[in-house]
């Protein structure tokens, strides 16, 4: 039996009830994306890029989720623990399910990065492998199967895409942090 009152079916029915058929998980993808890109933590710049994938003016209460979701994922990735939670389908969704989430999660982190990455060129060899592997996952959705199998690689794509993005943003911070240490010559 679904969980009914998860926080990503609760996103979705919001969402959905909005007129926003918009998964999540892309939503959420696109966020950590942005965010890890480079983007900061401003309000308005993530509602405006929200706003281009939901085609339309977000309500005031679909604003104040996104704002929520916002300073969440600001906790997440400026917090010390080592980890991000994902906004995708509970456990006892099909696998099916889950795994076209994952897939629309790495396709709205990619939006968001390459929306908002200044110079990718910057970018360490690990960071770009963490891209083209989320580029991967994006396409991979349909091959996991109802199986333990399935079980055990959705797992480990899920355990990855909870540290990866901790990955890119600490490498884009870095790369941030000696253009601002400058100190200026008078």
């Amino acid at each position: 039996m679904p969980i009914q009152n998860s926080p990503y079916q609760a996103f979705a029915t919001l969402l959905t009830s909005s007129g926003h058929p918009v998964s999540p998980a892309e939503l959420h993808g696109l966020l950590l994306g942005r965010s890890c890109a480079g983007a900061g933590f401003d309000a308005e710049g993530w509602l405006i890029d929200a706003a281009e994938l939901l085609e339309t003016e977000p309500q005031e209460n679909v604003r104040n989720a996104l704002i929520g979701l916002q300073e969440m994922v600001k906790g997440e990735l400026t917090g010390d623990d080592v980890t991000v939670v994902l906004l995708l389908p509970t456990d006892d969704a099909p696998l099916a399910e889950r795994a076209a989430a994952l897939g629309q999660w790495c396709q709205g982190f990619l939006s968001g990065f390459g929306l908002n990455c200044r110079d990718s060129s910057m970018l360490s060899t690990e960071a770009t492998e963490v891209l083209q592997d989320l580029a991967a996952i994006s396409q991979v959705q349909d091959a996991l199967e109802e199986s333990d199998d399935g079980e055990n690689d959705y797992m480990e794509v899920m355990e990855y895409l909870r540290v990866a993005p901790l990955l890119l943003f600490s490498e884009t911070r870095k790369a941030d942090a000696p253009a601002a240490a400058k100190p200026s010559l008078h």
